[in-house]
């Protein structure tokens, strides 16, 4: 099964950046897909929010099972 939920260590792992900033950036992508605190964010908000293209990041966050 593909995973569609972003983690903000996943964003860590794609961006390079800290924990701490990848999750101030789940936090942003969260606000600007207009879902409230606490909600999942899906790889399509993510991609939106930040312009990366959904397949790469789909296939980064799930290995070879996407490609």
């Amino acid at each position: 099964m593909l995973r569609i939920c972003l983690y903000p260590k996943d964003v860590a792992a794609l961006t390079g950046r800290s924990y701490d900033a990848a999750k101030r950036l789940v936090r942003r992508a969260r606000l600007a897909a207009g879902k409230p605190a606490g909600s999942l964010v899906t790889v399509q908000d993510f991609c939106r929010f930040t312009g990366l293209d959904a397949a790469e990041v789909s296939a980064a966050i799930n290995g070879s099972a996407s490609r």
